[in-house]
C-alpha cells in the first residue's frame, strides 16, 4: 500500500516536467548557437532592418500558429502584472536581438559569445537578488572569478566589452521576467512580438522611403527575411517552455551550449582574432563556469535523496 502511494506521488511528474524543460532548453541553445551562420545571409539588409523584419515576421508566425491551433486571444485571463512583465520583456529581448544582430554582422561574434558565457552568472545573480534563490560559497567564488575575467578582457579589448555585457544583462532580465510572468510560451511570445510590431513596421517603411531598405533585392531576399519569424519563434518557444519548468539557476547552467557554438563559429568560420590576453580572459570566465557547474552538480546529486523523503512525508 505504501509503495502504491509513493508511485502516485507528485515526484515522478515533477521530475518528468524538469526533464522536458532541460530538453527544451538544450534545443533552444543549440539553435541560438548557430545563429551567427544565419544573420549574414540576410545582408545587405542592415541590423535595424533585420531586427524590424525579425519582429514583424515573428508576430505573424505567432498569429498563424494561434489560428491553426484555434487558441484564444493570448491576453485573455492574464493579470495586469503579467501583461506589464511581458511588455518589459519585449523591450529587453528587442535590445538583445538588435545588439546581437549588429555584433554578428560587423565581425564581433566572439564578443557576442562572451556575453552568453557571462549570461549564466547574470541569471544566477538575478535568481538570488529577485527570486530569493540561495547560493553556496562555491557559486559566489565563480561570480568573483568571472568578474576577474571580464576585467582582463576589458584590458585586452582596450575598452569595456559592452556588447557582451548588454547581451548578458538584457537576456538575463528577459529570462527573469518570463519566469515571473509564468505565461505559456506561445501566448507570451505572441504578446511580446505584437507589442513591438508597430515600431518594427514603421522602421521598415521609413527605411524603404529613405532608400536604405533592401526589399528591392528580389523575392529570394524577401523570403529569407520572412524566415526570420520561424527561426526566431522556435527557439524562443523552447526557451519559454524551459523557463517555466526548471529553476532559473539550472537554466543558467544549460546556456553554455550557445556561447560555445558561437565561439567556434567566430574563430573557425569567421576567423576573428583571439590574442593571448583574450584567451586568458575567456579562460577565467570558463573557470568560473566550471566552478558554477561543479556546485550545481553537487546540489543536484543531493536532490534524489531529499525529494522522496519530502514526498513521503506528505
Amino acid at each position: 500500500m505504501d509503495r502504491g502511494r509513493l508511485s502516485t506521488s507528485p515526484v515522478p511528474a515533477e521530475a518528468r516536467r524538469r526533464s522536458e524543460g532541460v530538453a527544451a532548453g538544450l534545443g533552444a541553445y543549440v539553435l541560438w548557437g548557430v545563429f551567427p551562420l544565419y544573420f549574414p545571409l540576410l545582408e545587405p539588409a542592415g541590423p535595424v532592418e533585420i531586427l524590424a523584419h525579425r519582429i514583424t515576421w515573428t508576430a505573424l508566425t505567432c498569429a498563424v500558429v494561434l489560428g491553426v491551433l484555434r487558441m484564444p486571444l493570448p491576453w485573455r485571463g492574464l493579470t495586469r502584472s503579467q501583461l506589464l512583465r511581458l511588455g518589459v520583456a519585449a523591450v529587453a529581448i528587442a535590445v538583445n536581438w538588435g545588439v546581437y544582430i549588429a555584433a554578428v554582422n560587423t565581425g564581433h561574434v566572439v564578443e557576442a559569445a562572451l556575453g552568453y558565457f557571462v549570461n549564466p552568472l547574470v541569471s544566477v545573480l538575478l535568481g538570488v537578488a529577485v527570486l530569493g534563490e540561495r547560493l553556496r560559497a562555491l557559486t559566489w567564488a565563480a561570480v568573483g572569478v568571472a568578474a576577474s575575467g571580464v576585467a582582463v578582457l576589458t584590458v585586452a579589448y582596450g575598452h569595456v566589452p559592452w556588447i557582451a555585457l548588454v547581451l548578458a544583462l538584457s537576456f538575463g532580465g528577459y529570462g527573469l521576467l518570463k519566469k515571473q510572468a509564468a505565461v505559456a510560451p506561445l501566448p507570451a511570445l505572441t504578446i511580446e512580438s505584437w507589442v513591438l510590431v508597430p515600431a518594427s513596421i514603421a522602421s521598415v517603411v521609413v527605411l524603404e522611403a529613405l532608400g536604405d531598405g533592401s526589399l528591392d533585392r528580389g523575392p529570394g531576399h524577401v523570403a529569407l527575411l520572412a524566415t526570420s519569424g520561424l527561426v526566431t519563434a522556435v527557439p524562443l518557444l523552447l526557451f519559454g517552455a524551459a523557463a517555466n519548468r526548471v529553476p532559473l539557476s539550472l537554466l543558467g547552467l544549460l546556456q553554455y551550449v550557445t556561447p560555445t557554438l558561437q565561439l567556434l563559429v567566430g574563430v573557425l568560420v569567421r576567423h576573428e582574432a583571439m590574442t593571448a590576453s583574450r584567451w586568458a580572459g575567456f579562460g577565467l570566465v570558463w573557470a568560473s563556469l566550471a566552478l558554477l557547474t561543479a556546485d550545481g552538480l553537487r546540489g543536484r546529486t543531493r536532490e534524489p535523496e531529499e525529494v522522496p523523503v519530502e514526498a513521503a512525508s506528505r
